[in-house]
Parts: C-alpha cells; sequence; structure tokens
C-alpha cells in the first residue's frame, strides 16, 4: 500500500508577492496577520511589496523577523508568545527553510496549548492550528510543501517534529523574490534540492510511484536550470524552473522521507553552523559512492531519466561536476571543519535514525567517519 499527501493549494505567480493580498483571500480568520521571517529577508526589502498589498487591504500586521539559522526552541516559542498576544489570523512563513519550519511550528503553537517539547517525532503534533501561507525566498528547502519542521534543542542537537497538522495551507511561489540570491547560495540550495530528490527516489521504506514521479520531474528541472540561475541570477526561466523543482522535491521527500546524507550533513550545521543546503552538498557524493552496491540500479534509473549517462556511477560524476560548475566548497577544511572533530559528528549522525532507516544501504560508525574522512 501506498499513500501520499502534499500542500492542497499552491500558487505560482513570478511577483505575486506585490499581490499578497489577494493571496491571502479565504484563509485569514481575522484582519490581523502574523509575518514569521529573518532579518536578512526583511533587511533586503522582500517583504516590502506584500506589506503594503496588505496593509492597503485593510490588514494589521505583526512581523516576527528573530528567526536564526536553525532556529532554536526558545525563538520559536518567542515567536508564538508574540503572535498569541497580536491576535493573529493567518501565519505567513516568508523566507528560506527557517523561517518556514518555525512558521510551521508557531501556527501550531498559536492554534492549540500543546506543549512544544511534546511536538518532536512522528505524528505527534496533533493540531488544530493557525491558518498558515508559505512563501519561500529560496529554492531548496522544500519546506513550504513538507509536513517536517527542523528545531534546534540545546546547544547543538536538532530534532524534527514531522505530522500532517504542519502541512500549509497555500503555498505563493513568486520567482522574483529570488531575483537577489548571490551565486555561492543559489547553488548550495539547489544542490539541496536535487539531494531531496536523489534520497527520496532511493527512500527505502515509503518509496512510491508518486514521490518518484515528482523526483524525476524535480531533477530534470533542476539540472537544465541551475548553473543559469548561478550565472543569470535574473532569469526568470531559470529561477522559476528552480523554486517549481524545489518545491516538486519537497513533495517527493516530504513522503519518501530523506536519508543518510541529511544525517551526515546535520552535524556540520549543528556544531559549525554551515548553512543546511551547503551541509548535503559537501557529503553528497560521497554517501552515494557509500550506498551505490545498495543504489546503483535507482541512480542509473535517475541518470538515465536526465540525460546525464547510464549507469548509477554517470549521476554520481553528474553531481560531481555540477558541484564543480557552481563553485560550492567540496572540503571540510572549506568551512572551517577539522579533522579532530570527525569523530564527534560521525557518532552525532548515527544519532539520526530517524533518517538512517530510510537509507539504501544500512550506515556504520566506521563508515560514517571514512566518508567525512573523504571530504576533509
Amino acid at each position: 500500500m501506498h499513500s501520499f499527501q502534499t500542500v492542497a493549494d499552491i500558487r505560482i505567480d513570478a511577483g505575486g508577492t506585490a499581490k499578497l493580498d489577494h493571496y491571502v483571500e479565504g484563509l485569514s480568520r481575522n484582519k490581523r496577520i502574523a509575518i514569521i521571517t529573518d532579518m536578512g529577508v526583511r533587511g533586503l526589502g522582500l517583504i516590502d511589496a506584500g506589506l503594503e498589498a496588505l496593509r492597503s487591504a485593510g490588514f494589521e500586521i505583526l512581523v516576527f523577523d528573530d528567526v536564526v539559522a536553525d532556529p532554536p526552541e526558545s525563538i520559536v516559542l518567542q515567536g508564538a508568545k508574540a503572535v498569541k498576544g497580536f491576535g493573529a489570523g493567518l501565519i505567513i512563513g516568508f523566507g528560506g527553510g527557517s523561517p518556514m519550519d518555525t512558521a510551521k511550528v508557531i501556527a501550531h503553537l498559536a492554534g492549540c496549548d500543546q506543549p512544544l517539547e511534546t511536538l518532536y517525532g512522528v505524528g505527534n503534533a496533533k493540531g488544530p492550528k493557525l491558518p498558515l501561507l508559505l512563501v519561500p525566498t529560496t529554492a531548496g528547502t522544500g519546506s513550504e510543501v513538507t509536513n517536517v519542521a527542523i528545531i534546534t534543542t540545546g546547544k547543538t542537537a536538532k530534532k524534527g517534529i514531522v505530522a500532517d497538522s504542519l502541512y500549509a495551507d497555500r503555498v505563493l511561489l513568486d520567482a522574483e523574490l529570488t531575483f537577489g540570491l548571490p551565486k555561492h547560495i543559489t547553488a548550495a540550495t539547489g544542490i539541496d534540492a536535487m539531494v531531496h530528490a536523489i534520497e527520496a527516489y532511493t527512500s527505502i521504506i515509503h518509496k512510491n510511484p508518486l514521490s518518484d514521479a515528482l523526483a524525476l520531474t524535480a531533477l530534470r528541472k533542476l539540472d537544465r536550470s541551475i548553473v543559469t540561475a548561478c550565472d543569470d541570477p535574473t532569469n526568470v526561466d531559470a529561477r522559476n524552473d528552480m523554486l517549481i523543482g524545489a518545491m516538486l522535491a519537497g513533495q517527493a521527500f516530504s513522503n519518501a522521507p530523506c536519508a543518510a546524507v541529511h544525517a551526515l550533513a546535520y552535524p556540520l550545521g549543528g556544531f559549525f553552523h554551515v548553512p543546511h543546503g551547503l551541509s548535503n552538498a559537501l557529503v553528497l557524493t560521497e554517501v552515494m559512492k557509500y550506498n551505490a552496491p545498495k543504489a546503483d540500479e535507482w541512480y542509473a534509473e535517475i541518470a538515465q531519466d536526465m540525460g546525464a549517462g547510464q549507469t548509477g556511477n554517470a549521476l554520481i560524476d553528474k553531481m560531481e561536476a555540477i558541484k564543480d560548475a557552481t563553485k560550492v566548497p567540496q572540503t571540510l577544511r572549506e568551512v572551517k571543519i577539522t579533522a579532530d572533530a570527525i569523530p564527534m559528528m560521525a557518532k552525532d549522525a548515527m544519532t539520526k535514525d530517524r533518517l538512517l532507516m530510510n537509507n539504501a544501504r544500512e550506515m556504520t560508525y566506521d563508515a560514517t567517519v571514512k566518508i567525512y574522512e573523504a571530504i576533509l
């Protein structure tokens, strides 16, 4: 038996943020809207047109812009308190993965009395939540269409909340929001999206025909657009393909979950604050080489669909070529991680059971150490 869930209402409109009042129709319970974002997005002015449209339509707006990368529990709780105090009838998550993840959890906490510490794990967040609209400003995480939120607990540990109540009620994809992304962020987030699709296609427990179709379509769109988007950042067709590709990959991995690439990437972010997309890019091809004995047939199918070749190795070569072409860092030293950190990271990676259980090949501590050493 297979099952598949996703966001029911997805709007694609380059420049749509300037008409945000139109895209909140039928969602908000009142005329008070809370926007969850970060200071980077706020400082770039990406929400300004949306704010003007909403205020012109008579909405009162709370902008909570304290979100940081790898959002900690304290920020989530602070945001939920502010939203409750404001009396918002709609949450808009506006930004990359961290603001959108934070918005999902805030919408849940503001909509019911369930304590944050009880939400972690699979299916533990019960709801109800406040209505939620998500607007991504990067083409990578796919968070806008997933039922997953990752929160930092303690100093470095991350925990996931996975529940259908975290799905947004509506998504707006506005390619113009991504025009200002620097090349290195475009590259890392784009490869992150490709990782989502590759891991969904090789996810051993919940892999299904719908997730497969979405993953393959995502990879075709991302492959044909990522270098163009890096080199010609205002190319609206490339930016649109990147956003749609990231969303399709998000739909795929939300149903056929990610695996060892993500498990090995998380310690890079948790301990050293390496951005999530870059962490995935760093470990991707070495994990693929490790997985090849069990995943080679699936890798070959992806390579053939992308026109990259006929073998599993052709897909690994293709991903290495994309990393070269987009000039993302490819060693731990480039992100200031030294050899003495490897045992600590490997030990932490091995605790990511939620991810490792989906991997095509059983991951071991020794294999994890060797993968990190290979990219040192």
